[in-house]
């Protein structure tokens, strides 16, 4: 593997682990509302989840050693959290006391998570565009 574009590599798989991020958070902000849904519960907030990309490769010194790769994205769960209780008797999903089972999305929260991602996203856009910089003048050097 070209060891050059580990970078770019990297900065690619944080590019799609964002969008995905930002995906969920949008699906969470659309649902907030939601009380019923087709399993007959409120909409429960998402989460996606992460872990780290290793490559295991053979060194000079003929030990294994991880190469980092970057991010991946391991799935989307469910965040477990308790849903809210809203008195809206007028609701047709009011239980007895005219209680309403509200999801677990909490807007400022997935606004100031919306930032979070929209900035990694951004970061990982300029690291892209300074390592094509830094190739393209690599080659003008090479003129």
């Amino acid at each position: 593997m070209i060891q050059a574009f580990n970078t770019m590599r990297i900065s690619a798989s944080g590019l799609s682990a964002e969008s995905l991020r930002m995906d969920t958070i949008s699906s969470n902000m659309a649902n907030a509302e939601t009380t019923h849904g087709a399993n007959g519960q409120p909409y429960r907030r998402k989460v996606a989840v992460f872990q780290e990309n290793l490559n295991r490769e053979l060194s000079k010194d003929g030990k294994y050693e991880n190469v980092p790769m970057g991010v991946k994205a391991v799935g989307v769960e469910n965040d477990n959290s308790s849903f809210r209780r809203v008195y809206e008797p007028s609701n047709p999903d009011a239980d007895a006391q005219g209680y309403v089972l509200m999801p677990n999305v909490n807007i400022l929260n997935e606004m100031a998570d919306m930032m979070t991602a929209t900035r990694s996203y951004e970061a990982n856009v300029s690291a892209i565009n300074s390592e094509k910089s830094m190739f393209s003048k690599a080659l003008e050097i090479g003129k």
